[in-house]
This record gives C-alpha cells, structure tokens and sequence, in this order.
C-alpha cells in the first residue's frame, strides 16, 4: 500500500527540523512540493535545503505543483473554502495516484506543524474517507511559527493558569475573540491588530519568522502599530508576499 508522511519541518529555519522529521525525511521517496502565489520560488527552495542537509545515503525525487488559491472578495467566505479544498483534493489524488508507485513512501513538507492552520490532514482523511483512496500515512509534528515567534521576543506564550486563544485576523476584525485572554493571531491579511484597545494590549509581531528575512517588533500597540503597518507594507513590497504571526497580551 502507498504511504504518505505529513512532515512538520518548522517555522523556516532549518534547525528547526526535530530528529523524528529527519528519519522521516530519509524514509521518503517522494516529495510533493506544493505552494501558490509569489512565495512559491523561496518556499520551494527552503524545502530542498532541508533535505539536501538531513537525508543521507537516500534517492528521492521532487514533484512540484502549484496549489489552487481561494476566491476572494465573495460574501460566502465558507462556500469559497469549501470550493477551495475540493480542488486540493483532486490535486492531491491525482498526484499520488500518477507519481507514486505501489510500493513506494511520498511526502508533504508542512510548514510549521501540520495541526495547526493546515489542510494537508483534513484532505487526506477525505480522499481516505469519502474517494476510497487506497493509503496509509502518519504526521510528524514541527516547530510552529507561535513557538518560534516567542522564543525570538523572549516572553512567555501565557500568564500563570490563564488561556491563550489562537485565532485568525479575519475573527479578531470582527471582533470574535475573547479580549480577556492573551491571543496568538495568524494568517492577518488586513493588519487587524488595528482593532485592539491599543493601550490595553502589547504586541509581539514577526515576519519570515526563522528565515534571513526574519523581522521583530514590539511595545504598546497604540505605540508601535503605525511602525509596523509601515515595516509590514515595505517587506511586502520588496519579497512580493509576507507571513507573520503575533502575540497580543493583555497589560
């Protein structure tokens, strides 16, 4: 039966890599490389340094595609999601299917870790579940961007028996948080820390977290959220994407 590894390779640099995803990666055989949009050349290029630096004595091959993108910009944001996973589906079913043989151990290179912000686990459970594809696979877990972005600023994710809540840019624009707790916000395309009681919160904010592109800021969100919306639209400009994370704390 063919296997897949869904392998967590952290937040961009490559000691990030644990030992478990390194025996994984010399287990594997093919590695499908998948990304969208202006990142893709960079990405792509990360995921082959690591594996020319852990796998040893090992043939293996690539396999590159280009993902489908959500439509944007229409009022039924599910419905476009939905849309969106169907066609990674059928993606990822044809390229199992047409490039990996019976016998043979193919790869996802995730960033981060796979449970987090992550369809890769949810599509192959559909093709498993509801197309009747023929596989086994296992995850290994990775260093998250939330790990690495509070290890560069020094600062504990929580406070003493308290919760953090991890959410997305869209939800904390619309105001579907719980402001009592500390808040790890991903995937904000739309600088939604604008939305804070800025004298009541600090930010924690990182961009190309783990790479050479890496940049921190920090402080008072009424103080330093100007700055940032300045430093986010530059770094944008110049590498023509941009992935951040950042801790919102309550003072």
């Amino acid at each position: 039966m063919k296997k897949i590894l869904v392998i967590g390779i952290g937040a961009g640099n490559p000691d990030y890599i644990t030992m478990q995803a390194v025996n994984a990666l010399n287990r594997t055989d093919v590695f499908f490389i998948l990304d969208k949009g202006p990142a893709k050349e960079k990405l792509t290029q990360l995921r082959k340094d690591i594996c020319e630096r852990y796998i040893q004595n090992h043939e293996y091959r690539f396999v590159e595609a280009t993902l489908p993108e959500r439509t944007r910009g229409v009022a039924d944001y599910h419905g476009a999601v939905v849309d969106l996973n169907l066609a990674k589906e059928a993606l990822f079913e044809q390229l199992i299917n047409e490039q990996l043989a019976e016998d043979e151990c193919g790869a996802f290179l995730v960033w981060g870790d796979p449970s987090l912000y992550d369809s890769t686990i949810r599509i192959l459970n559909a093709l498993i579940k509801r197309r009747g594809l023929q596989l086994e696979y296992e995850v290994i877990p990775g260093i998250t961007s939330i790990q690495a972005l509070t290890a560069q600023h020094k600062v504990p994710l929580n406070e003493i028996g308290d919760a953090v809540e991890i959410t997305t840019g869209r939800r904390l624009a619309e105001r579907r948080v719980h402001y009592g707790s500390n808040m790890v916000v991903m995937l904000d395309a739309e600088n939604s820390y604008q939305c804070v009681p800025g004298d009541e919160y600090e930010i924690y904010w990182g961009a190309y977290i783990g790479t050479p592109d890496q940049i921190l800021m920090s402080g008072r969100v009424d103080e330093v959220k100007a700055e940032i919306d300045r430093v986010r639209a530059e770094a944008r400009e110049k590498n023509g994407w941009i992935m951040d994370t950042y801790l919102l704390k309550r003072i």
